[in-house]
């Protein structure tokens, strides 16, 4: 009796084993098929930093969908594969509740920043109590490198939460403030910061007043910067060319709030005495402190370079008369762009 009940159970064996077999051969090829999608995004990607949220995007869409085609080819019976469909939307319904507050709020946050498009790697940014230069864009958030050169992670809610004021590529107003006592003639402040701005070679210089004190009057001199890539040499340059006009013209900028602190003689001036100006250093400031965005902004722009090349490879390809020797060049730039581009890769996650 135990022969006969053993070999029933191994005929049974027998009988599903092949339907378990082709299930499991049906999971892996899923399994593959997802490994190979996620290895042609990455590399279709790869070219598009900004446009890694779209990869990941995608990637989770995929995993979603191969993990209900494996519960559809499963070799249960009818109750059981509702039963699982049944516990895969509870689990992913509860998935997205529970985290709808950070990640999925991150993604749509990403999703509206991205269609705004208002900036790209390299960009100077201000949000909230944050500025500096954009250096890594993702699906749920953005880095920025600010002014100690520190790496600052913002996440997309954060962004979609508070204004943001990009500074325009094309130029952005340079300031200083200063207050002055009301014993100097404004046209001759005017004049003097005015100097001051076009020793900076800051184009269509201007100055506001913007606002008249019990004591002293506010000045702003402003002026058009049109290389913001030095934005942090040229403010430093504006402030100290400010200093030394007034300076030079007799003019107290400490003035009116010295008489509430100390006593001082009628004709005691607060002019320090004429010195040399220190030598310059060869370091460029906003090349030290923005290094890490200003190597993403160039490695993008090398990334668009190669995306411009390959279209033209393939143009040149697919030409009724190809010229060989055309083809051959662009192959070799297009090869010399790789070799870069994966070199300056390299040279960032080292430095990281």
């Amino acid at each position: 009796m135990p022969t006969r009940k053993a070999f029933g159970d191994v005929v049974k064996l027998l009988e599903v084993l092949p339907l378990v077999l082709l299930s499991i051969a049906e999971v892996a090829l899923v399994t593959i098929a997802v490994y190979f999608i996620n290895q042609r995004l990455s590399a279709s990607y790869a070219d598009q930093p900004d446009q890694q949220f779209r990869r990941q995007t995608i990637m989770v869409a995929v995993i979603l969908t191969a993990l209900l085609v494996i519960i559809l080819i499963l070799p249960v019976p009818n109750e059981t594969r509702g039963a699982l469909m049944s516990l895969y939307g509870i689990v992913l319904s509860a998935t997205i509740a529970l985290s709808s507050t950070n990640l999925v709020g991150n993604v749509m946050a990403g999703f509206m920043l991205r269609s705004v498009g208002s900036f790209k790697l390299g960009d100077y940014i201000s949000v909230g109590d944050y500025f500096g230069r954009v250096s890594e864009m993702d699906l749920l958030h953005i880095e920025i490198q600010t002014e100690e050169r520190d790496l600052t992670t913002l996440p997309n809610t954060y962004l979609a939460a508070h204004p943001i004021r990009v500074m325009r590529t094309s130029g952005s107003i340079l300031s200083v403030e200063l207050s002055l006592g009301y014993d100097v003639s404004r046209h001759e402040i005017e004049r003097l910061l005015l100097d001051a701005a076009q020793r900076c070679d800051l184009e269509s210089p201007f100055v506001q007043i913007r606002a008249l004190g019990d004591f002293s009057i506010t000045y702003a001199i402003s002026g058009l910067l049109t290389d913001v890539k030095s934005l942090l040499g040229k403010r430093r340059a504006l402030r100290a060319a400010t200093m030394d006009v007034l300076h030079e013209a007799g003019i107290e900028i400490a003035s009116p709030i010295l008489v509430n602190t100390r006593e001082f003689a009628n004709k005691r001036s607060f002019i320090p005495p004429k010195t040399e100006p220190a030598a310059e250093n060869d370091v460029t400031p906003d090349a030290l402190v923005f290094d890490k965005a200003l190597k993403a902004e160039s490695l993008d722009k090398l990334r668009e370079r190669r995306v411009s090349m390959a279209q033209r490879l393939e143009t040149a390809r697919q030409a009724e008369s190809v010229d060989e020797d055309e083809v051959a060049r662009l192959e070799q730039w297009l090869a010399r762009l790789d070799q870069r581009i994966t070199e300056r890769e390299e040279r960032i996650r080292d430095e990281d």
